[in-house]
């Protein structure tokens, strides 16, 4: 298959992270990131990344444009609420495809009561409240129509609480409140063969908006609603719902995401990359779908990344207590000499290993990696060994850090301080 330059537009969300880490292994893949010049993580995974004005910015589609061109853009991956539908709806000036559903469905879908307006009756919806004087139950659920990741949404327990909301009623909605467990509903649908495939999964934990942890369910009432979304709106590649049980246990809509979901992770992992499938669905490429038979779980967490001014053509590495450690390899250690292997920087394993080297080495299967091995004697200085002023060492001994710092002026680093070296963008 040929490369497909893709433009992941904004980078930064949960969404585009997603994206990234469902393509960046991706042999035919070549990842772009575009967004706001302000702090937000894209930098720090995607090695080509451009900042562009928003999109309430009139220069936005120019500057984006320039990105296509200059990148040789083969398609744009929205990853935004408002940025799917602002590139659907000028997708004839925008010179790459849209990795998208059609605008209609997408339209409907950012909108909270429009998708209600359009299932009900067919399948069960909240009710809803025109306004405060029509409420016969309390609480209620007070939510913007076209939001996400839970801002500004409210529970209601009495009439007096409107008031805060007063000056900006009309960007809310009042619906019923479910107090049941909720659900994501991960699809999958080719333009042309329908559905091929509806996956739930439980929202467990939620922060913001975003299911931190969720495990797969399987309730035929998840694929009989997944059936009769997607045949009423159009979707193109992946798309999902999210549904919650009121007070009876009934499922009730939520809402419809005509993109990817941040937490379709938990399925990526058992064979449904659905970033890919989508690149695949726009092409118009015939795929199949091989599910992994698994039961998973997945919690999610901060993860930390950086950007540093240090360089460096040579890494001193100890053996014992860091590369070895409790009769174990060191798994984040050699994952970062590897990337040193990539990088074309040099390797130097020094140690005062007391057994044989090479018999330990190969014991581990780590024999190939260094390019000279210095074997010390127990009482000498590692500091004495070290020539290059590009250099840095890893080790689990304070004593020798501090030591080799004196004397060289190197920058020195223990196990736990690896993480500022790794690199991961793609």
């Amino acid at each position: 298959m040929r490369m497909y330059n893709i433009l992941v537009f904004p980078g930064g969300t949960e969404i585009g992270l997603e994206i990234h880490r469902a393509l960046c292994q991706c042999k035919n893949v070549r990842l772009f990131s575009a967004g706001l010049d302000v702090s937000n993580h894209a930098p720090y995974v995607f090695q080509r990344h451009y900042s562009i004005p928003s999109i309430h910015d009139p220069a936005w589609i120019d500057n984006l444009n320039q990105v296509v061109i200059q990148c040789d853009i083969d398609y744009i991956f929205p990853a935004y609420d408002d940025v799917i539908v602002a590139v659907g709806q000028n997708a004839n000036i925008i010179k790459a495809p849209i990795i998208s559903s059609p605008l209609e469905t997408c339209l409907i879908s950012r909108s909270k009561a429009q998708t209600y307006s359009l299932f009900e009756n067919i399948i069960p919806v909240p009710k809803m409240y025109d306004n405060v004087q029509e409420i016969d139950q309390y609480p209620v659920f007070v939510k913007p129509d076209k939001g996400q990741g839970s801002q500004d949404t409210y529970i209601v327990y009495k009439k007096e609480q409107f008031a805060y909301l007063q000056d900006e009623n009309s960007r809310y909605i009042i619906s019923e409140y479910l107090p049941g467990d909720e659900y994501t509903v991960d699809c999958f649908s080719d333009r042309d063969a329908g559905l091929l495939f509806c996956g739930a999964r439980q929202r467990i934990r939620i922060r913001s908006g975003i299911s931190m942890n969720s495990s797969i369910v399987h309730d035929d009432i998840f694929l009989e609603y997944a059936q009769t979304i997607s045949s009423k709106l159009k979707f193109h590649g992946a798309w999902f719902f999210q549904v919650k049980k009121d007070h009876q246990g009934v499922h009730k809509l939520l809402e419809i995401g005509a993109r990817i979901a941040g937490t379709m992770a938990l399925y990526r992992v058992l064979g449904i990359n659905f970033p890919l499938l989508s690149i695949y669905e726009q092409e118009r490429i015939p795929v199949k779908i091989l599910l992994n038979d698994v039961d998973v779980q997945i919690d999610r967490a901060l993860v930390n990344r950086y950007r540093h001014n240090l360089t460096y053509r040579v890494v001193y590495v100890d053996l014992d207590d860091t590369l070895i450690v409790n009769g174990a390899v060191n798994l984040n250690l050699v994952k970062y000499l590897y990337q040193c292997v990539n990088n074309k920087i040099r390797i130097i394993l020094i140690t005062k290993h007391a057994s044989n080297i090479e018999q330990t080495l190969k014991q581990h299967r780590l024999l190939g990696i260094f390019d000279e091995i210095i074997h010390m004697e127990p009482s000498a200085r590692k500091a004495d060994y070290i020539r290059e002023n590009d250099a840095i060492l890893i080790d689990d001994s304070f004593s020798e850090r501090l030591d080799v710092s004196k004397k060289t002026g190197i920058v020195t680093f223990d196990c736990s301080m690896l993480e500022m070296l790794s690199d991961e963008r793609k």
